[in-house]
């Protein structure tokens, strides 16, 4: 087997592992989420400790995500789904792997300003990437091409509204913040908790969205129904 046989199948592995990981460590966050919830069954110090590794097994996705960008191009580019232009995959690598260092410089400086601009890039450069995927994907169902099989321009226009749903999590679960220091500044009663229980339940629908659109979209690349 040559470099260049040897290299898709490679990268086919990594895009699985790479779903394995998101799908999983996800089902992590879910799990965690669930429990923290549960003020009758856990006390508000091992409920903190949940969240924190909440937030740490968190990282996974998230940088699954990121990495996803660029692999997903180089995976179509070496099958011969699209003859991707030089240019668009370094830059999807650069942009990928700076998600990446944004992602994980948030996590080692949160409750910073630099945190705050890193985020604010990071949201910039979703909403910028999960348009391209959008564009991508409608683009090559309505004229047939840069994708032609019909099985992966929807998988790229389905990555695009994960995108959009993965961001609404984000925006949904922003009012967490304020509402868990109140729980933590005043305690936990009825008051302080039913909001943040809402938050809550506001954002699992984001959350469960995202779960589904990664499993049709893993369907859709291992059966190519259509």
């Amino acid at each position: 087997m040559g470099l260049s046989d040897f290299a898709y199948p490679t990268l086919v592995y990594a895009h699985l592992l790479l779903f394995v990981l998101w799908l999983g460590a996800d089902v992590g966050v879910f799990v965690l989420g669930q429990h923290f919830r549960k003020r009758d069954k856990w006390s508000l110090d091992q409920r903190i400790a949940l969240l924190t590794l909440l937030v740490a097994i968190d990282m996974v996705p998230r940088s699954a995500w990121a990495l996803m960008v660029p692999l997903s191009l180089s995976v179509v580019d070496l099958g011969g789904w699209w003859d991707v232009p030089l240019w668009l995959s370094i830059a999807a690598w650069v942009v990928g792997l700076f998600w990446l260092g944004l992602v994980w410089d948030s996590h080692n400086h949160d409750q910073t300003p630099r945190a705050a601009r890193n985020r604010r890039v990071e949201g910039w450069l979703r909403w910028i990437i999960g348009g391209f995927y959008l564009w991508l994907g409608v683009q090559s169902l309505v004229v047939g091409e840069p994708l032609g099989p019909d099985w992966l321009a929807w998988k790229a226009l389905l990555f695009g509204v994960i995108f959009v749903a993965a961001i609404m999590i984000d925006v949904t679960f922003k009012p967490v913040g304020a509402q868990l220091g109140a729980v933590l500044s005043e305690g936990s009663s009825d008051a302080t908790e039913i909001p943040l229980r809402r938050t809550m339940d506001r954002t699992r629908i984001w959350v469960w969205t995202v779960y589904a659109l990664l499993l049709v979209t893993a369907f859709l690349g291992n059966v190519k129904p259509i």
